[in-house]
């Protein structure tokens, strides 16, 4: 086996890692006490090639959203590739065909035709190239403090922080920004008829899972029609019934005009996004289908693969487990947060999403790295070092989630000690 093999061992995978691969972000995390390296993994649990044993709250933004190594999508890649390899990108496919209904069909009214890519940041290339042409327009408005990937026009529509050093920010006045929760700065952006698309983050994850007012989305939704704009919802993280819908989009009333899902079509397994589009804003496919083309999008494994996910992620077994577990989290974060108000001191939710903020200076990374000593990963918000992003997997147990809330009050009590110092 791959990771009995001392070739694999963590101090010669840290060197490695150190040398060859990113030394700058591998010191990051030592720097704030975090010494992971994975080796064996399961369901919703890993091991440290150290041996010691984590609950995965992460889940890679929602990757593993089916926990890792789901027998039932081994199996069915395993059943694939008797049949099926990537496939030839010129030629449309059984497999591709096939998961493109499949995700048409099930996502929100008026979709006509699905785009595959292989990451999340490519499928938001696409709807941003998508929308470009049935508008011919240009201009893109984001929110502020917003993420969607590090390719090239993904990266446009991010945050500062990301592309000033890649000299993409400065000078490009095609992109936009505007605080999220207002929309008289979305119509301003809008009102010169010049944008050709809005992407928001259904609840923007790097942000630390903010929820948007009531009516906010569907504001901007009408703004779009107003102004002649197109509305991508950007669903990799909120996706694949993680809010207990199928689309977090559907929480807010609204159909956009594109959707972009990722991470979990993978099944955790097989790389595999996808940009889910009406007529309009996907007429080049009609009248310029060489626009866009890449070897590895669409994969006819990774399609099968995607369409297992759908099976799984759509089953009412799977809905009704969401549902028990959106309820039971949230009566187990209430307790603990009775317990240690001054720290813990609020938490967003939409389903099994939860944003838990620790109201003081840096809080989500002194409580990341609490959760981190107890056997619990769930990583801090980048652009909101207060909020932890706290994401279980859709079909996490009772008995999974009594363990997980025991050691997340003991968590918290460490985390707090250590700050007040009582």
């Amino acid at each position: 086996m791959f990771l009995d093999n001392e070739e694999y061992s963590k101090e010669k995978s840290l060197e490695r890692c150190l040398t060859y691969w990113n030394p700058s972000r591998t010191k990051a995390w030592r720097q704030m006490g975090i010494d992971i390296m994975i080796g064996k993994r399961d369901g919703y649990y890993f091991w440290d090639l150290d041996g010691k044993k984590y609950m995965n709250l992460h889940l890679n933004g929602g990757t593993f959203n089916l926990g890792h190594r789901n027998p039932e999508i081994i199996r069915t890649l395993k059943e694939a590739m008797e049949e099926f390899d990537i496939g030839n990108h010129h030629f449309g496919s059984a497999a591709r065909g096939y998961l493109a209904e499949k995700l048409v069909k099930t996502a929100t009214p008026g979709m006509q035709y699905a785009v595959f890519s292989s990451c999340g940041g490519e499928a938001v290339d696409v709807a941003i190239k998508s929308v470009r042409y049935a508008t011919k327009r240009r201009k893109i408005v984001s929110l502020v403090k917003c993420y969607h990937g590090h390719t090239g026009l993904a990266l446009g529509a991010g945050d500062d922080v990301f592309k000033e050093k890649f000299f993409s920010g400065p000078g490009d006045d095609s992109y936009i920004q505007v605080p999220m929760n207002d929309p008289s700065a979305m119509e301003d952006a809008l009102k010169h008829e010049d944008v050709a698309g809005v992407i928001i983050e259904t609840i923007p994850a790097t942000y630390g899972f903010p929820l948007p007012e009531p009516g906010y989305l569907k504001k901007v939704q009408d703004l779009c029609k107003t102004y002649g704009s197109l509305y991508i919802a950007d669903e990799v993280q909120t996706g694949l019934m993680r809010t207990g819908k199928l689309w977090g989009i559907s929480h807010e009333g609204v159909a956009p005009d594109v959707i972009v899902t990722a991470k979990g079509l993978s099944g955790g397994i097989y790389p595999i996004a996808a940009t889910i589009m009406t007529k309009q804003a996907g007429s080049w496919v009609e009248e310029f289908g060489r626009g866009h083309t890449g070897t590895f999008g669409g994969s006819e494994l990774g399609c099968v693969v995607g369409g297992k996910v759908m099976d799984i992620v759509t089953r009412p077994s799977t809905v009704d487990n969401v549902h028990f577990l959106a309820d039971y989290l949230k009566q187990g974060l209430d307790r603990v947060q009775a317990l240690y108000p001054d720290f813990f001191t609020s938490y967003t939710q939409r389903g099994i999403i939860f944003g838990l903020r620790f109201g003081v200076p840096e809080g989500g990374i002194k409580a990341m790295k609490a959760m981190c000593d107890h056997g619990i990963w769930a990583i801090y918000a980048r652009f909101d070092p207060e909020v932890v992003q706290f994401k279980p997997g859709l079909l996490c147990t009772r008995e999974y989630c009594d363990k997980l809330l025991e050691k997340f009050e003991m968590s918290v009590a460490q985390a707090r000690r250590e700050y007040f110092g009582v």
